[in-house]
């Protein structure tokens, strides 16, 4: 071949390489195109989290794809093609100099703030309590008490309150508004006074406030921060009120006893000195802090203890509440961020507990496992945060975010004293709870599913509704009220929803917080007591005519 022939056939070779290059250029930005739309299309019936993390993804690599092709593009300039890459490098090094991932949403969305500015909680000086502040009286109690997490039968239901329906001609009346530290902990009344947890700089403060005048009472604090940027800053945890005292266990594992009337501590525990593990190596095996809400039974204070990444695991253990003393430990599985509750499946007394990757049931008198159902869940991912429902005298709704959905189990206590499960159905479409917990009424189940509010059918697990409109309130919570919902979304919007399995009915709602709203609610006769890792609020709700 002569020297032309190979010119030419060189240039051949390459024209057509450059057309495939082509090609296979406009078929990559092609799919990523296609792709971010279809999974923005199908996000509601997908994850959230997961399809903007996927979204993300796509974007940056359709991002690389124009670049790279500005960069060999041979009809144009060295300075049109290089002066874009330049751009968007000198911007990513701007933004990473000067701005930082503050936190994200519950579906995975970062959220930035400048890399000098202090966070919020930092700026905040301790609650003012006078130093001749009088002894209140958290041992009375009242119908209209709120004294736990969840409400007074830990099963997110509120029985003592009868609300107006019409919010337009009677709306909710602001009582106080007020700053608060940072955390995702709940209050919890008792005769007018509700306590909470929350941070303050390198403080971990349990602190009582008056209801209706949002006025501290008293505080106590503990040196101890837990900080990250998916979960946020502070405790995780709602505090418990019991005969008069108080429990609180912090994200760092501090669980402590004060006296209701005045704040001072009764006695302390460090779960992690128990576990034989210190902070950093928790934060391995329990990435988002420790959330347990503690639970009083007869005489006991129980709480999840877990351990060390890889183990030993002991599954929960019960103190003595008026001492600290061990009274005993049960199971042998690592820790969840649910709480323990009481229930009785089977004829039988008994603590039920989600844990890392199981559910199990605990004898109240010595802590034996009595029964075990795996649950998939890990606790540095696919977390476990919602509580499991007793639904029947043997049966338990379980639901969770992170792909797993919901499952009917039941609980078999056989007459040789065996104990089995097994399950009745599961949904991966159902009820994908990840920060909240499901409310039962009349066989139905009412939760909010990768945020969007949907109503199932519990015994058939079958949907009657999801709302991905009106309902669409985010990773916030719920809390049901006789035949209503409250709905706390995630932007801090309250709403009233009717608890109707037919259909999807929305009354009414207000703005109660202005920012990112994890926390539980408490309703406490007709106040409402919400709060974030920002600010608190109490409403005055309007109650039914003759209603007490």
């Amino acid at each position: 071949m002569t020297g032309d022939g190979q010119r030419e056939h060189s240039q051949a070779t390459a024209g057509r390489r450059v057309r495939w290059g082509s090609v296979l250029w406009m078929l990559l930005v092609l799919t990523c195109g296609v792709s971010i739309v279809w999974l923005r299309w199908q996000a509601a019936r997908l994850d959230y989290a997961e399809v903007n993390v996927m979204t993300l993804i796509l974007t940056f690599i359709l991002l690389l794809a124009i670049l790279a092709r500005l960069c060999v593009w041979r009809g144009a300039s060295r300075t049109v093609r290089w002066l874009p890459v330049v751009a968007v490098a000198a911007l990513t090094a701007a933004a990473a100099g000067s701005l930082r991932v503050d936190r994200v949403s519950g579906r995975l969305v970062p959220q930035f703030s400048w890399r000098w500015a202090p966070k919020p909680d930092r700026l905040l000086a301790f609650p003012s309590v006078t130093a001749d502040a009088p002894e209140i009286d958290l041992r009375t109690t009242t119908s209209a008490d709120f004294p736990q997490f969840l409400g007074p039968r830990r099963d997110l239901t509120v029985s003592h309150v009868t609300l107006h329906r019409d919010w337009q001609s009677r709306p909710p009346r602001l009582v106080w508004r007020q700053p608060i530290g940072a955390g995702w902990s709940g209050f919890s009344v008792v005769n007018g006074y509700a306590v909470t947890l929350e941070q303050r700089g390198e403080d971990e403060l349990v602190t009582c406030y008056d209801v209706t005048s949002g006025k501290a009472c008293w505080t106590h604090s503990v040196v101890a921060r837990h900080q990250t940027v998916l979960g946020g800053v502070g405790p995780r945890s709602t505090p418990t009120i019991d005969q008069g005292l108080v429990y609180a266990l912090g994200a760092t594992g501090v669980l402590r006893c004060l006296d209701g009337g005045t704040g001072q501590l009764v006695w302390r525990d460090e779960l992690l000195r128990r576990c034989g593990v210190n902070p950093e190596e928790d934060l391995q095996a329990v990435a988002w802090g420790r959330a347990a809400s503690p639970l009083v039974v007869d005489d006991l204070l129980i709480v999840p203890l877990g351990g060390p990444a890889g183990g030993p695991y002991t599954s929960l253990i019960a103190l003595d509440k008026r001492t600290g003393d061990l009274r005993w430990q049960g199971g042998a599985s690592q820790v969840s961020y649910a709480s323990p509750s009481l229930m009785t499946l089977a004829s039988t007394r008994q603590i039920v507990i989600v844990n890392e990757s199981s559910v199990s049931g605990h004898r109240v008198e010595d802590g034996v496992e009595l029964w075990s159902h795996p649950w998939p869940g890990g606790s540095t991912s696919s977390a476990s945060v919602s509580q499991a429902v007793a639904v029947s005298p043997s049966q338990l709704l379980l639901s969770k975010g992170y792909g797993i959905g919901s499952a009917l189990i039941e609980v078999r206590h056989g007459s040789d004293d065996t104990w089995a499960t097994r399950t009745l159905w599961e949904q991966t479409g159902l009820l994908k709870t990840k920060f909240t917990n499901v409310a039962v009424r009349d066989g139905y189940a009412y939760g909010l599913s990768d945020g969007i509010l949907e109503c199932v059918d519990i015994s058939a697990g079958r949907r009657c509704w999801k709302e991905r409109r009106g309902g669409n309130f985010g990773h916030g919570q719920i809390l049901l009220v006789d035949d209503l919902l409250l709905v706390s979304a995630e932007d801090g919007t309250v709403a009233l929803v009717e608890a109707n399995p037919d259909r999807f009915v929305k009354l009414s709602e207000f703005a109660a917080l202005s920012d990112q709203t994890w926390n539980t609610m408490c309703l406490a006769g007709p106040y409402l007591l919400v709060r974030n890792a920002v600010e608190a609020a109490c409403y005055e709700l309007p109650l039914q005519a003759g209603a007490p």
